[in-house]
């Protein structure tokens, strides 16, 4: 096995995930509500007084900065290996998964997790394991 060390990027991804867990406290602590994604987007499709400009602030934010990113940084250079099928049933599939598990990755991974939540856990649990069956499965089973 071999380790690829021109994407191993600790420092980076310490970084990130330091600013996921700051930006999390601080939603919670000035918002009193959990930083989940799919719960902010669908509160937008019933927003409840009050409710609609913060949601719309998120969402506008998380769209304004790849764009600031890469008008700054420049476009990252990616690459993906599935067509846009796969793409969209993935997509669909990520969707009702979270509508199932009453909340998203950034729910109960992120903010979940760290209150100790027992459903969190079980989701994060479940979310990571057919995660590792899908890829297998699509790299070695169905290959």
């Amino acid at each position: 096995m071999s380790i690829d060390w021109i994407h191993f990027t600790p420092w980076a991804s310490l970084a990130g995930g330091l600013l996921i867990g700051l930006s999390a406290a601080i939603f919670i602590l000035v918002n009193g509500r959990i930083l989940g994604i799919s719960g902010i987007v669908g509160g937008l499709l019933r927003p409840r007084s009050g409710d609609l400009g913060w949601r719309l602030s998120f969402i506008l934010g998380m769209l304004v900065a790849p764009i600031l990113w890469i008008f700054l940084m420049g476009p990252p250079v990616s690459h993906i290996d599935s067509g846009w099928g796969t793409l969209v049933i993935a997509g669909l599939l990520v969707g009702l998964g979270t509508r199932l598990g009453s909340g998203c990755t950034s729910g109960h991974g992120v903010c979940g997790i760290s209150r100790l939540s027992p459903r969190s856990i079980a989701a994060t649990l479940i979310f990571m394991a057919v995660g590792f069956i899908t890829v297998y499965l699509v790299r070695h089973g169905l290959s």
